[in-house]
């Protein structure tokens, strides 16, 4: 069974992903996100889609960490989902922008409260003597924040991936897989189904 196009290929990601959170037994809003570094070095890990609309995709993370020190100098990057329970795939590729500060303390606030302390407790791809530093911090600001809300570092937002291509793959019978790729033209986007 072929991919059915769509001509909104956000709708037709938001049907798989609806699918997808009904068959995968862990995280299917999982996606490898690939940056690079200005001289073109790559590096890929799996972070979690925290919303998807019209403008994009989104996910939240320390802006001094790894990816987001690659995507401060280079501002595209790679999205890539998979769900193995629905043989399915689906690549991004886009520009990428910091959220807005008013989206990023909307889904600060939505978090559980230790998520919000870990968030302040880790300084996300510095090198740490031994775990211990990391629930000695975790401490100190569980101590720092005891009473009332916990705000927003000012290290940590969300980062949203403008499409620019997005390709949707299916698995097939004997290797002949379905791709249908879906490129942003001016007034809409265009079509392709490409050899698997």
């Amino acid at each position: 069974m072929t991919i059915t196009e769509n001509d909104n290929p956000i709708e037709l990601f938001r049907e798989w992903l609806t699918q997808a959170e009904a068959s995968e037994p862990v995280n299917p809003n999982a996606m490898a996100l690939a940056t690079s570094t200005p001289d073109g070095k790559p590096s890929v890990r799996m972070v979690l889609l925290k919303g998807v609309d019209e403008k994009g995709f989104v996910f939240y993370t320390n802006t001094e960490s790894r990816k987001g020190r690659e995507l401060a100098d280079n501002t595209e990057a790679s999205l890539c989902f998979y769900w193995k329970s629905l043989a399915r795939q689906v690549r991004v590729d886009g520009a990428v922008e910091i959220v807005t500060d008013e989206e990023a303390d909307a889904y600060f606030a939505s978090r559980d409260r230790m998520a919000k302390i870990g968030a302040w407790a880790s300084k996300q791809s510095h090198p740490i003597e031994s775990t211990l530093e990391l629930e000695k911090r975790a401490a100190e600001f569980t101590a720092k924040f005891n009473i009332g809300d916990v705000p927003r570092p000012d290290f940590w937002s969300g980062y949203r991936v403008i499409p620019h291509t997005i390709e949707f793959w299916k698995e097939q019978l004997f290797r002949l897989h379905d791709r249908l790729v879906y490129h942003r033209a001016d007034d809409g986007w265009t079509t392709q189904r490409l050899f698997p």
